[in-house]
């Protein structure tokens, strides 16, 4: 005979709480932000308004926590793949694999995502959290690379993070394109784009010291 553990409160109220972030992920992929009511969001869920009111002050406070919810995810995913890997390569690999899993629902987290920096250009608050967002994955690029030209024993020929904004806008510019021309791009070209750019700035950084080393020779009394 097989006893089910009953559920905490607590435990109870975090799945209805989870269970309406994803409702509310789904509608706002689907009709906007603005274009989703608590109504439709509980009748989703399969709740009441009392429930969405037991867990939110409102839609602003349900945007915040899904943006947080999503920040989280997606960086501890990501950092736990480059955590296993013991080179760059072994880091873009996991993360090629990473974002062919992601394209299984690449077009609604697209749009979930372009839904909520919609928003968030309207509401201050969801705005600092979003650029908080973006400046952590901005970290998270910028010391990947950091680890890349360590491996190849140059140095970067520019701050490592503006080269890391750099993919990151590249990356936000192919996602708008892969839905676009769906079909035509093929899944993981990011990645690509990231070795190019790795080999592309490893030469350049190599370029500028051997024309460093160049000169000094030749002139072995210049400062």
């Amino acid at each position: 005979m097989i006893i089910s553990k009953r559920l905490t409160r607590q435990q109870s109220r975090e799945i209805t709480r989870q269970e309406l972030l994803q409702a509310a992920a789904e509608l706002f992929a689907e009709f906007g932000v603005n274009g989703t009511s608590v109504e439709q969001i509980v009748e989703r869920a399969g709740y009441t308004r009392g429930a969405f009111y037991g867990n939110f002050d409102g839609k602003q406070q349900l945007v915040l926590a899904l943006l947080e919810q999503r920040t989280e995810r997606e960086l501890q995913e990501v950092q736990a793949l480059s955590s296993k890997a013991g080179s760059f390569e072994e880091t873009i690999e996991h993360l090629r694999g990473w974002h062919r899993e992601r394209d299984k629902n690449f077009a609604s987290w697209l749009a979930l995502r372009t839904e909520l920096w919609l928003y968030a250009r309207r509401d201050p608050q969801v705005l600092s959290l979003m650029a908080d967002r973006e400046r952590r994955s901005h970290e998270a690029m910028a010391q990947a690379l950091a680890r890349g030209f360590a491996a190849r024993s140059v140095t970067p020929p520019a701050p490592v993070e503006l080269l890391a904004l750099i993919v990151h806008a590249l990356d936000d510019g192919l996602s708008i394109q892969r839905v676009l021309l769906a079909g035509d791009s093929p899944a993981g070209d990011v990645m690509d784009v990231v070795e190019l750019l790795m080999r592309s700035w490893t030469a350049l950084a190599r370029t500028g010291t051997s024309e460093a080393d160049g000169a000094s020779a030749a002139n072995p009394t210049a400062p």
